[in-house]
């Protein structure tokens, strides 16, 4: 792992390759966090995470499924559904005029959860919503509104 003065430099010189994930349930709602970490802070965004250096593709589906939902040895259960360009104008520390771009696998799988029981660290709460109501809602972040974009009226 690197001290927080060497990610922040690289950060500032290097794109991130990160996942989100687009867990849906058997309604066809799809869960959404409000993010408590910058640069997606405040805004209601899918789970997901980075990929460590060196973490093969596989583990870094399990991890961050686990770290962010509670799921354990999922990564066959997920279907990958494009890659993605983030561009934020903050970083991880919320600084301005320091510019975060990530490279992100999204990935789709149906499992159903009570929102309740899921983990805090990246989201202060989360919600099941209609990809309709995704794309409607200003408080869901504009990235993740985009996986949605074909259901807009």
């Amino acid at each position: 792992m690197l001290s927080p003065a060497d990610f922040r430099r690289a950060v500032e010189m290097l794109p991130l390759v990160s996942i989100d994930l687009l867990l849906h349930d058997g309604q066809g709602r799809y869960l959404t966090g409000l993010r408590s970490n910058p640069p997606a802070q405040g805004a209601w965004f899918v789970p997901g995470g980075r990929i460590r250096k060196n973490e093969p593709l596989a583990l870094a589906l399990d991890r961050i499924a686990r770290e962010e939902l509670g799921l354990h040895a999922m990564a066959a259960a997920w279907t990958p559904c494009g890659v993605h360009e983030h561009f934020y104008s903050t970083n991880f520390a919320g600084e301005i005029n320091r510019s975060t771009h990530y490279i992100v696998l999204a990935y789709e799988a149906e499992r159903a959860l009570d929102p309740a029981s899921l983990p805090h660290a990246q989201h202060r709460g989360y919600r099941w919503l209609s990809p309709a109501a995704i794309v409607a809602d200003p408080d869901v972040h504009p990235y993740t509104r985009a996986y949605f974009k074909e259901y807009a009226p």
